[in-house]
């Protein structure tokens, strides 16, 4: 039976839409770093190369011998981790300049997925639909640990409302934000999704006071 992780990893993937508490355990991404506004063009070539690997790894999975503990899935849906840069963190104000901005993007991939298989299909991928970002690209694991999250929708310039929601919970919980850093998980494609009805997850690490 295929994962699909809107079904079977709903607690990571869908939460509710209010302000919850989550450990994140050690997941494996594919991840790829940029700077500057989203809304510029360039941003999509990022989306882009993450999504081709992605696949590369899945498609190709299916024509071989399958590594221990395989199964088929679902891939995962696009992520981002972001920031401002040093700069911009030194002379903010509160009020955001998308110019400012430093972003990791990423697609989690399954436990099964070994290094040297990545490092296959990038350099199948190079081949079949090189694109000079792919140089870009790394496969690592990353571990949150505890959290608040909750399900943002509307359009992402209307963030800042939940984050006073999720920043008012933790600190009823006797938690703090140690960074202003970030993770966003597209639930809609914004490409194709009008700005009031995207769904996003939103969620940021916290530790004890």
């Amino acid at each position: 039976m295929k994962h699909e992780w809107r079904k079977q990893e709903k607690e990571v993937y869908l939460p509710a839409k209010k302000p919850v508490l989550i450990d994140i355990p050690e997941y494996r991404f594919l991840t790829i770093t940029g700077a500057g506004n989203p809304n510029n063009k360039y941003f999509s070539e990022y989306i882009g190369v993450l999504y081709t690997l992605s696949y590369a790894v899945k498609m190709n999975l299916k024509k071989r011998k399958t590594p221990p503990g395989y199964f088929d899935y679902t891939v995962y849906p696009l992520e981002g981790i972001w920031d401002i840069n040093e700069q911009a963190r030194r002379t903010y104000t509160g009020t955001l300049d998308k110019n400012d901005l430093v972003f990791t993007l990423m697609i989690r991939q399954p436990a099964f997925v070994e290094d040297d298989f990545v490092e296959e299909m990038l350099a199948l991928t190079r081949k079949k639909k090189p694109h000079p970002l792919l140089e870009e690209l790394n496969f690592e694991k990353i571990t949150e640990g505890k959290c608040v999250q909750m399900l943002h929708l509307g359009s992402y310039d209307n963030e800042p409302e939940s984050f006073e929601q999720m920043e008012a919970f933790a600190e009823k919980e006797n938690l703090i934000r140690p960074s202003k850093a970030h993770r966003e998980i597209y639930l809609s494609d914004f490409r194709k999704v009008a700005p009031e009805k995207l769904k996003t997850v939103l969620r940021f690490c916290v530790e004890s006071k």
